[in-house]
């Protein structure tokens, strides 16, 4: 990625769409907004959208020439990647999701990191924000210990080397070199490309100066829809890759299983009359605890939202748990599974 003295990088936006009417022109637009200096370009991969979405593109591109549209014949996520990166032209290509919102100075500092570092990518904070009750909700388990862990990417953290990044910032060049995203991969695929980033000498770089806006999933139905798939993906991908999986993945299905078989034997227990195996129902009654105490310092954003989070938590952890074992034990045909 050479520099001339006193010239920046030009940059690629690179976004797949596929039915986001509800918050694809935020997103564009904070793209256009951005206060970096060099030159840009916005590729949009737009798959068949039912939803007008791809109207609203149509008319800001024929408003900003700077916005491009091109077909995403695949349909998936890492498809649109990378047919929009085939058609890009600049040495940095930013990721892009339709549900985020990049701050001013997002690329300024991203583009400025990842020269200072010498990393093939660059990532920060994931900062989910809603905007209903049930949106906050979710937007709390994303950032809290009990939600989604509390990982680096949700709540921060010192900048340096990263297993993955949120999106990321990359070096185009390592993209081509290491074979763009695997169309293969419906969920997961960022982080099974800077696994490939990493295997090749690459260092993928987290800095807590990069925080993206992220909105979540508007119903309950499209949230269980999202982990179910996440699951199943993230169960997939550790069936595959083994130990390159962190033993935080491997949470949620093993809680799942515990608080599900617990649950049985308590019952078998009230049924036969063997009170001892009753005392199984410990299990569940202290997952039941964890969720209420939770839910409780959730409305500190709201009464609504502490209520909905009730409901939000376990199906974020019972969504993800299930369809992880679903993926890892090969129970359910997976190549379709998005979320969406």
């Amino acid at each position: 990625m050479a520099q001339q003295p006193d010239a920046l990088p030009g940059v690629s936006y690179v976004m797949p769409v596929l039915n986001e009417v509800e918050h694809i022109e935020a997103a564009v637009e904070s793209l256009i907004a951005q206060d970096y200096a060099g030159p840009f370009e916005v590729v949009l991969a737009l798959g068949p959208s039912v939803d007008g979405t791809n109207d609203v593109i149509a008319a800001m591109a024929e408003a900003d020439p700077r916005i491009r549209r091109i077909p995403n014949e695949l349909g998936s996520t890492p498809g649109g990647l990378n047919a929009a990166i085939r058609a890009s032209s600049n040495p940095v290509v930013v990721r892009v999701d339709a549900h985020s919102v990049l701050p001013p100075d997002y690329t300024r500092i991203a583009v400025a990191t990842l020269l200072e570092t010498g990393a093939d990518n660059v990532g920060g904070i994931m900062k989910a924000v809603g905007e209903t009750a049930f949106e906050k909700s979710v937007a709390h388990a994303y950032g809290s210990p009990e939600g989604l862990g509390g990982t680096q990417h949700h709540v921060g953290g010192k900048a340096g080397p990263a297993d993955t990044a949120y999106l990321g910032v990359f070096r185009r060049e390592r993209l081509i070199e290491v074979g763009l995203f695997d169309e293969g991969i419906k969920r997961g695929q960022d982080w099974e490309l800077n696994r490939r980033l990493r295997a090749t000498g690459g260092t993928v770089w987290f800095t807590p100066e990069l925080t993206v806006v992220y909105r979540p999933r508007s119903s309950l139905r499209k949230l269980v829809r999202q982990f179910v798939a996440t699951g199943m993906w993230r169960g997939e991908l550790a069936r595959r890759f083994g130990a390159a999986n962190g033993l935080r993945y491997f949470v949620p299905p093993v809680a799942v299983v515990g608080i599900l078989a617990t649950l049985v034997i308590g019952v078998v227990g009230l049924v036969s009359g063997a009170g001892w195996l009753t005392l199984a129902f410990v299990v569940p009654a202290l997952y039941a605890t964890v969720v209420i105490a939770a839910s409780i310092r959730a409305m500190r954003e709201g009464i609504g939202t502490g209520l909905w989070y009730l409901i939000v938590l376990p199906c974020i952890h019972f969504g993800w748990g299930i369809g992880f074992l679903l993926g890892f034990l090969k129970l359910t045909g997976i190549t379709e599974r998005t979320g969406r």
